[in-house]
């Protein structure tokens, strides 16, 4: 896969910005999904849906003193940072 940059006005990107969001996917992979429709390059892949991801979220972890990391997650990286330069 490539990366390119395009620049689009304002009503562009919000049509192009609401469509994504009615279909469930990202900006970027439904307009992957119209330019392989559009040029005819192929069957465009399923675009991931929020349903695609149901797993998340699922497991448990032990966090420890800094639970939970996912807000204290620069503390964790400080404290392990830290016992490492003591070993």
């Amino acid at each position: 896969m490539k990366r390119t940059q395009i620049q689009l006005d304002e009503g562009t990107y919000e049509a192009l910005r609401r469509k994504a969001f009615e279909k469930g996917c990202s900006i970027s992979s439904y307009v992957r999904e119209v330019l392989a429709r559009s040029l005819g390059t192929g069957a465009a892949k399923r675009p991931r849906r929020l349903q695609d991801f149901r797993f998340i979220g699922v497991g448990q972890s032990r966090q420890g003193r800094l639970g939970p990391v996912s807000e204290r997650h620069d503390d964790a990286l400080a404290d392990a940072l830290a016992e490492e330069h003591r070993r």
